[in-house]
């Protein structure tokens, strides 16, 4: 057996004993309400902490002899986790501090991520370092230093900012010169790095930015470069769609400013209008980095004709107030207007409309009536008189019983309409 081999037999013997040596503990830990049973020479042979606390009665913690009457000792400044790993690590010299591939974690909802620098993996980094600078485990930091360090080059920028602020609190020098430079290369203003930063912090990268050249050496993509490449594209749709579901735009705004992500080629604006809020779609075009008359998709459809569609009158307003165009038209030359034209005409003569069968008249004609000004603003502002608008509204009026009647030309009564009732029945 080689020199290697031994060691590492001998890390996996020791570890086994944390594992499956309850039979031999001599100390107890309860942790997050779990116990971890664990032997008090390991501990105080690998960590100074430990020597102090069970030997020493400098530390003040417990005298010597209630501490070997203690049959459980509470922990409560790190987690089950944190706590578990940085014992592995003591017991045997090595850890793995990524999370378990594909599995579950509370701050990642990637499905079968692989936590190799999404949140979750960067969150339970951080918490290790912080323990093992806690407990004196000093080999234990700097494995994790050399962990984040490799974590950060593909981190979301809000994640670097976070290892940031922690290189700075454990006095990590390494890891605060990389995440200093990827925050200086991410582009965000200093009033956005303000809001995440000390402003200590936010001037130093500020002198940073001034004293180097941050600009990338061009370089030809290889095939996997563009793999990945393609795979962090598509992470960084999710978590931005993530993001918009939660209504946090200012995540989506350290996105675009701090990794570049294009809102239109992400169709950010599609998104929001067909699963958001209309609070959300209006943060989201106050950015300023949308194409609101962006048309996309086989159809080539506008934001304003989803929101036709979805027969929404807030987001209808909420578009023509940002300057979307209801002149746009589709790849079959259909515009908005078309849109809901079409659906007031199914509404009143065929009594339903596929797909939405809820729909409510008032709001199909408050859409109608949005759109129809815009149009009619749009064409008084070109001066064009060859297309006016029809004298009598599209959607008729609707009596107190809920039946409509249609007018004329003259808004004479032609014929009184079902009661909308009945098209439900």
């Amino acid at each position: 057996m080689s020199p290697d081999e031994s060691l590492r037999s001998l890390s996996l013997d020791y570890l086994n004993l944390l594992i499956n040596g309850q039979a031999f503990s001599d100390v107890t830990f309860s942790v997050e309400g779990r116990l971890i049973h664990a032997h008090r020479c390991i501990l105080a042979a690998r960590s100074l902490f430990f020597r102090k606390f069970f030997c020493g009665p400098e530390s003040g913690l417990v005298d010597p002899v209630r501490r070997q009457q203690q049959q459980v000792i509470p922990v409560n400044s790190v987690g089950y986790e944190v706590f578990l790993l940085m014992l592995q690590f003591l017991y045997s010299g090595q850890v793995s501090i990524v999370p378990q591939k594909h599995e579950p974690r509370p701050n990642c909802g990637e499905r079968a991520c692989w936590h190799t620098h999404c949140s979750s993996a960067v969150d339970l980094a951080i918490d290790t370092l912080a323990a093992a600078r806690s407990f004196g485990v000093e080999q234990l930091a700097l494995l994790t230093q050399k962990q984040l360090t490799s974590m950060v080059e593909k981190a979301s920028i809000e994640d670097v900012m976070k290892v940031l602020i922690a290189a700075r609190n454990q006095d990590m020098h390494q890891l605060w010169t990389t995440c200093s430079h990827l925050v200086a290369k991410s582009g965000l203003p200093p009033e956005i790095l303000a809001k995440h930063l000390s402003i200590d912090v936010v001037a130093k990268i500020e002198e940073l930015r001034l004293k180097s050249s941050l600009s990338r050496r061009p370089h030809l993509p290889h095939h996997h470069d563009l793999c990945a490449a393609a795979d962090l594209e598509e992470q960084k749709i999710r978590r931005m769609r993530r993001a918009l579901d939660s209504s946090d735009v200012e995540l989506v705004k350290l996105m675009v400013m701090g990794e570049g992500l294009n809102l239109d080629e992400v169709l950010a604006l599609h998104y929001a209008v067909e699963n958001c809020s209309r609070e959300v779609v209006k943060a989201l075009l106050e950015l300023g980095a949308a194409d609101v008359n962006l048309r996309a998709g086989p159809a080539g459809k506008t934001p304003l004709h989803i929101a036709a569609e979805m027969v929404s009158p807030d987001m209808v307003a909420v578009l023509l107030d940002h300057h979307a165009d209801p002149t746009c038209r589709t790849v079959d030359g259909i515009t908005a207007l078309d849109v809901l034209r079409t659906l007031t005409s199914d509404f009143l003569f065929k009594g339903a409309v596929p797909g939405l069968n809820h729909i409510e008249p008032n709001k199909l004609r408050l859409c109608l009536e949005l759109v129809q000004s815009a149009v009619m603003v749009i064409s008084r502002e070109e001066g064009n008189a060859a297309d006016p608008p029809p004298a009598a509204p599209i959607f008729p009026p609707i009596n107190d019983d809920g039946a409509a009647t249609m007018v004329n030309r003259h808004g004479n009564a032609m014929y009184h309409h079902l009661s909308l009732d009945d098209h439900y029945n």
